[in-house]
């Protein structure tokens, strides 16, 4: 049997059934689904590992790998795939391969109707580089705080906010979406805790200039689910639908899932994650790992709440890519039910 068949466990129970193979748990229907009325009914996930969480490998992962990766994602049924940036090799070598990654991936939207593969764009040249491969969607990134703004965009936000509003406007006028990143929501590594207002205050320029939806990064993963519910309020009395919101959290302090359910209980219906828990900031050494979307997923399902995501064969990419990059998943659902094989 396959390492990575999640199906079924190998262990024993002694005696006369000795060698008998136990029931996987996801054979036995666990996690129960327990619906809870208060909660959405779907959540969109967010898939950023082959952006997000690659871009953080120590070794530079092959093309062609990448793009696996990206296809056996979607096939595990995740709409929303983050693919790469246009970002200058320079600042981001792992991402390097952009142009070569994009026409690997032709003819994947038309076996997966639905499906996006948005493409994170710095500024302008990287705009043009993108819709130079008909893109479906792209995302700018932003910070909440002055010095991650100069130490990530060697600017200051201000001034990261206007190199930002041609790039919404064009792409705008193509007639591509924009997503806004905002960075260091709930936290700083330099500047420690950061006001409410301050957030709300950046978040909202990114969704005037045009950006479709705001996703609200807690980049060192520092976040607890009171700070969550707090954010989300604050936007909310700005006047921001949080239909306009997603969230975007680092397990760093094992706090993703809680700060995960608190967004979900404020009515945050989209979620970003990453296959297996790669990732981490290049320019952010504190930042570890994003939420792994197999335990993710394991928690939406127990709570009743669709995905569209076939877990089983999500865990099977997750192991997949551990293979090819040299190193375990991140995930304890990937770890557990991968375990079980073993």
């Amino acid at each position: 049997m396959s390492t990575h068949d999640t199906g079924t466990g190998t262990g024993t129970a002694g005696g006369a059934d000795a060698g008998a193979r136990e029931p996987g748990v996801l054979d036995l229907g666990l996690p129960e689904p327990v619906a809870d009325p208060t909660l959405p009914a779907r959540v969109r996930i967010h898939e950023v590992g082959p952006r997000d969480g690659l871009q953080n490998e120590s070794a530079l992962v092959p093309v062609e790998v990448k793009a696996e990766f990206i296809t056996r994602l979607a096939a595990a049924g995740l709409d929303t795939v983050e693919a790469t940036s246009f970002v200058h090799p320079k600042w981001v070598p792992q991402l390097a391969d952009a142009e070569e990654l994009m026409p690997r991936l032709a003819g994947l939207t038309d076996r997966h109707p639905g499906l996006r593969l948005p493409v994170l764009v710095p500024n302008e040249r990287g705009l043009d580089r993108a819709l130079a491969h008909h893109v479906s969607d792209v995302a700018v990134f932003a910070s909440a705080t002055e010095t991650f703004a100069r130490r990530n965009l060697n600017r200051s936000a201000d001034e990261a906010m206007e190199m930002f509003r041609p790039v919404v406007e064009r792409a705008g006028e193509a007639g591509v979406p924009v997503r806004g990143y905002l960075s260091m929501c709930f936290g700083d590594p330099w500047e420690g805790r950061v006001p409410v207002q301050q957030v709300v205050g950046h978040g909202v320029r990114l969704l005037e200039m045009g950006c479709a939806e705001l996703s609200l990064g807690d980049t060192i993963g520092v976040a607890t689910p009171g700070q969550v519910t707090a954010l989300l309020n604050g936007f909310t009395e700005a006047g921001v639908p949080v239909g306009k919101l997603a969230v975007h959290f680092h397990d760093t302090y094992g706090q993703a899932l809680a700060n995960t359910l608190a967004a979900l209980r404020a009515g945050v219906t989209v979620v970003d994650a990453s296959a297996g828990g790669l990732g981490g900031c290049p320019y952010a050494k504190s930042a570890t790992g994003n939420l792994a979307t197999e335990d993710l997923v394991w928690m939406l399902h127990g709570l009743g709440i669709e995905t569209g995501v076939d877990l089983p064969a999500l865990v099977a990419t997750s192991g997949w890519l551990a293979d090819r990059i040299g190193r375990p998943s991140q995930s304890r659902a990937v770890r557990a039910l991968l375990g079980q094989q073993s």
